[in-house]
């Protein structure tokens, strides 16, 4: 009996034996899947800087007799690093292989500017039928950085001034970069930008180089007194930089010199003395200081001024001037211009009188009277030697 019972259990184990054999040699369903398709690339080990954007091309290769559904995901990639698989134009997450043909797919990976250098393996993986590994060694140590200063942010002045800030831009990222030059000012603003004594809208930087950026600031002449942010920014696809700029604006600098009736011309007689009213106002909106009155007359003539200087001039205000116009005493007759100037720090006004000079009368009376002494003594000499 216990005979029978181990030749029976010798019978069973041999079948058992058999069983696992045909087995091995046949493969089970999932190996045999496994076996049935490949992912290949040609290139599954690559060395890139910082920044860098990788396209892998990617075989799904079908080497089995049926058609396979080839589920696609990428395992082991820094979650930093953005990626997109995609075929024909799509995003796609899984690709329907024939029997004995193959499917590419691309796969795009972005090294990001800002990773430490070093060796970095990650799998391209169709879950039951095979995976890809690969590797990527980032050959630099990497930052994301781009800096953008100015020694002088701030600045102050009037409203009609341009303001002129001097300002660097480091690229220091591992590539080279086109960085876009905007800035964000208030309506009617204007502003530029200048590199190597050039306007440009957009700058090349090498990696870890910098570069010296002018930025011109100009408001509107009608701008009101306050401070004015003026937010500037470098961008590229990948990096960016702002630049807070701030301006003081402490209001618009003008002056008007002018006459209260508007009339620039007149009459002199050579060697006398005209006297001209003049208004200095101030048209802009910010006080106006130590306000010089000076003139420009030709030669030998006489011009002062009452009063020859104003202290301050309040917005909107206005002085009269006298203005006392001498001309020479030898001066011909005919046009004489005067040139009259109202000087500031900030800002001037000029005016020019054309003055006719005139005869004097007793000059006139001068000359008449000698015209009858003349006629006078050809009448005596007629008179007492006509009858000879």
């Amino acid at each position: 009996m216990l005979a029978f019972l181990s030749l029976a259990r010798a019978k069973k184990l041999k079948s058992c034996l058999v069983y696992l054999f045909f087995l091995g040699f046949m493969g089970s369903p999932s190996l045999g899947l496994a076996q049935g398709v490949t992912l290949y690339t040609p290139y599954t080990k690559i060395s890139v800087p910082p920044g860098q954007s990788i396209d892998y091309s990617i075989d799904i290769i079908n080497n089995g007799s049926a058609v396979r559904n080839a589920s696609l995901t990428v395992v082991g990639l820094p979650k930093d690093w953005p990626y997109e698989l995609k075929s024909g134009g799509w995003s796609v997450g899984q690709v329907s292989v024939l029997p004995k043909e193959r499917k590419n797919v691309s796969l795009q990976v972005q090294v990001p500017y800002k990773v430490n250098k070093g060796s970095y393996t990650f799998q391209v993986v169709s879950p039951g039928m095979g995976q890809l590994p690969l590797t990527v060694v980032v050959s630099e140590q990497g930052t994301f950085n781009t800096e953008f200063n100015s020694t002088q942010p701030n600045m102050e002045g009037a409203a009609n001034s341009t303001f002129t800030f001097n300002a660097t831009l480091r690229n220091s990222t591992a590539e080279d970069q086109v960085y876009a030059l905007q800035a964000q000012a208030p309506p009617g603003w204007n502003v530029s930008f200048k590199a190597d004594y050039k306007q440009v809208s957009s700058v090349n930087i090498e990696s870890y180089k910098t570069k010296d950026i002018t930025i011109e600031i100009k408001p509107t002449d009608d701008t009101k007194a306050g401070k004015y942010k003026v937010p500037v920014i470098a961008t590229t696809n990948g990096t960016s930089a702002d630049l807070a700029l701030e301006v003081v604006v402490t209001g618009s600098y003008a002056m008007e010199l002018t006459t209260p009736s508007g009339l620039l011309s007149g009459e002199i007689t050579a060697g006398d003395t005209k006297n001209i009213d003049l208004t200095v106002k101030n048209t802009g909106s910010a006080e106006i200081k130590n306000v010089q009155l000076q003139s420009s007359a030709p030669s030998k003539w006489e011009v002062t001024f009452e009063p020859q200087k104003i202290d301050n001039l309040i917005p909107g205000g206005y002085v009269n001037v006298k203005a006392s116009i001498k001309a020479d005493r030898k001066a011909i007759p005919g046009d004489y211009v005067v040139n009259i100037d109202a000087k500031a720090a900030e800002t001037s006004s000029k005016v020019s009188f054309r003055m006719a000079v005139e005869t004097s009368l007793l000059w006139g009376w001068l000359g008449i009277l000698i015209v009858i002494l003349a006629l006078g003594a050809v009448y005596y000499l007629f008179k007492k030697y006509g009858r000879r």
